[in-house]
């Protein structure tokens, strides 16, 4: 994945989706508030505002979860 794909995954109608990483770890992303892109890195926070911050090499898929909470 590139930085570019994950900025159009949000441009295009949000829909919540999931960011898994090469490590298998996944990140729910159920807003546009829970996740920040930058030049070289993409920070998801959880709900309660903790953040990871990902580098783009490692992001192994985005699949969309219909079922997030959204709150």
């Amino acid at each position: 994945m590139t930085l570019e794909e994950v900025r159009k995954r949000l441009a295009d109608g949000f829909r919540p989706f999931v960011i898994r990483t090469s490590d298998g770890r996944e990140f729910p992303v159920p807003h546009k508030e829970f996740i920040f892109l930058t030049k070289r890195s993409v920070i998801v926070a959880d709900k309660e505002g903790y953040v990871d911050i990902l580098d783009p090499l490692h992001i192994a898929s985005i699949r969309e979860a219909s079922s997030l909470p959204t709150g």
